[in-house]
């Protein structure tokens, strides 16, 4: 236990020097860190939105919406079922979780649940296989309910939530906000936190905003004015303006998907000196686009954004580039948001605000204030203690606990964890946990010198004996900070790993770095008696 290699020795300094430096950057200037490498430079904690201000949003996924869609995805798909097996209906209508049809004969009732179990799909499917059908089909006389099942009930759930947060995380990217914190929250919400975001109306326009784009053709034999539209069509809202009309007849099919879109950015019609959108289809949108621009030169083709149709041009000639521009009276911020909603994605259903907050960059600065003091006085205290109560053995206590601090910032700087007040918190209890091993170590080494046993005898009983309490203490409180970390969220996981990193590095300081210095001090002074 008194013995080190001069190898070990060398890499126990190494790491010291290495956490050292990798923890600079966190108290550089900005000037200073331009200068320096960019993979050094970006070696630093980020600070969490109760440090250094901003704005905390709770979005709400509506599922009413979710479920609403694949019901009505239902209608079609047993329409076009029916049809083609020739069963004959007299009614099929639409409820909150189910389809019903009313069959013209019902002896063709087994043909009809044949004919619907098509369009269900298995749910659940593991790497072995299995699944369960996502649609329950039942029959009552001659009425056949096709209803989503439980299990694709909770399935829709976690794939749009799922779904959302990644298309959440892709528009807040684009606007450059830098370390935001977006995580599931509950079954149904996304709690997003963006530090440095004072005002967020911007971002929560661009998160409220479905942007589900579809391509569609107008009905031109229809007349918006009288309220009805066709079988097959709906009347939708302009946002063109006044200087058109305010609301069209669009065929509910959808001919070209907003999905197959790859690229979007914000610019300006070289004629007409507007801000327009220019977009770029993939491969198969550009065909499907193509195709459809051949068959319908001379008719009205509405871009609906939304259930509001933004643009409604005549198609003057086929379109085969798989390239075009949507204008409508923007501004330089519209088209640049539009631009971001439709390069990010379509959210499968809309997204509510049910709570926000924010932090003033003051007050952030004053947490962060509050809790340096609180590290500060609590490290002076703690030295002040171990060296009044083990002297020189103390002082080397104290000077590993300053290494201490030093690999903690070092190892988050690495990782780029995300301090916030509990992390701050977590690093001042740990102060404490790094010091109990000390003095365990102390108290054993002044137990042995009471005995009588020799200075080199004492202190390698006192290592020796209490290693294992030290593994254990620090072992059970890292399974309680996993525990932490697996079950908890936000700032509970950030205290849980600020107090991991603690304990790891207080095993290094406290069994390794404190023994070199104590064996280094003996074998260079050989004293007769050890300052316990």
């Amino acid at each position: 236990m008194l013995y080190f290699s001069r190898w070990k020795i060398y890499l126990i300094l190494a790491t010291c020097i290495a956490g050292f430096i990798l923890m600079l950057p966190n108290f550089m200037g900005r000037d200073t860190l331009a200068a320096l490498p960019s993979w050094y430079a970006n070696t630093r904690v980020s600070l969490g939105l109760d440090l250094r201000g901003g704005s905390h949003l709770l979005l709400e996924v509506d599922m009413a919406t979710v479920i609403r869609d694949r019901v009505e995805g239902l209608v079609d798909g047993a329409r076009q079922q029916l049809r083609t097996a020739n069963v004959g209906y007299t009614a099929l209508n639409a409820g909150e979780r189910a389809v019903t049809v009313q069959l013209r004969d019902p002896a063709q009732a087994e043909e009809a649940v044949k004919a619907l179990r098509q369009l269900s799909s298995p749910v659940g499917r593991t790497a072995l296989g299995g699944g369960q059908p996502d649609l329950d089909v039942t029959v009552n006389g001659g009425t056949v309910t096709v209803a989503l099942s439980e299990v694709a009930l909770r399935d829709r759930a976690t794939q749009a939530i799922e779904q959302s947060i990644e298309i959440v995380r892709r528009r807040i990217d684009e606007t450059g906000v830098n370390e935001p914190t977006i995580a599931r929250q509950g079954n149904d919400r996304i709690l997003v936190q963006l530090p440095g975001v004072e005002d967020p109306d911007r971002i929560k326009r661009l998160l409220g905003t479905t942007a589900k784009m579809t391509f569609r053709l107008v009905d031109v034999n229809a007349d918006p004015s009288s309220g009805r539209a066709p079988p097959g069509s709906e009347i939708l809202p302009s946002t063109e303006g006044d200087r058109y009309q305010s609301k069209y007849v669009i065929r509910k099919k959808v001919e070209v998907d907003g999905a197959t879109l790859q690229n979007a950015s914000a610019g300006t019609n070289p004629q007409t000196g507007e801000w327009v959108v220019n977009f770029e289809f993939n491969t198969a949108g550009a065909n499907r686009f193509a195709e459809v621009t051949k068959q319908n030169v001379g008719r009205p083709f509405a871009i609906v954004l939304d259930n509001k149709v933004i643009s409604a041009p005549v198609i003057r000639e086929p379109i085969t580039g798989g390239r075009g521009q949507i204008s409508g009276n923007f501004t330089a911020a519209n088209a640049n948001d539009l631009a971001v909603l439709l390069r990010a994605g379509a959210l499968p259903a809309p997204l509510k605000v049910i709570e926000e907050r924010t932090v003033g960059p003051d007050l952030g600065a004053d947490s962060i204030r509050a809790g340096l003091t609180a590290v500060v006085v609590g490290f002076v205290m703690v030295c002040v203690y171990m060296i009044a109560s083990y002297g020189l053995f103390g002082a080397f206590a104290c000077s590993a606990l300053f290494v201490n601090l030093v690999l903690t910032l070092a190892a988050l700087s690495l990782l780029h964890a995300t301090l916030t007040l509990p992390g701050i918190a977590g690093v001042l209890l740990s102060l404490g946990l790094a010091v109990d091993a000390n003095i365990l170590i102390n108290e054993r080494i002044r137990e042995e010198t009471k005995k009588g046993r020799g200075v080199f005898a004492s202190m390698e009983a006192g290592f020796s004996r209490a290693y294992s309490t030290i593994v254990d203490s620090n072992l059970t409180t890292a399974i309680k900070m996993a525990l932490l970390f697996v079950f908890g969220t936000g700032t509970i996981k950030g205290f849980a790993v600020t107090i991991t990193f603690g304990i790891l590095i207080s095993m290094f300081t406290a069994t390794v770095l404190v023994r070199l210095m104590m064996v280094t001090w003996l074998r260079r002074t050989r004293p007769a008696v050890l300052p316990v």
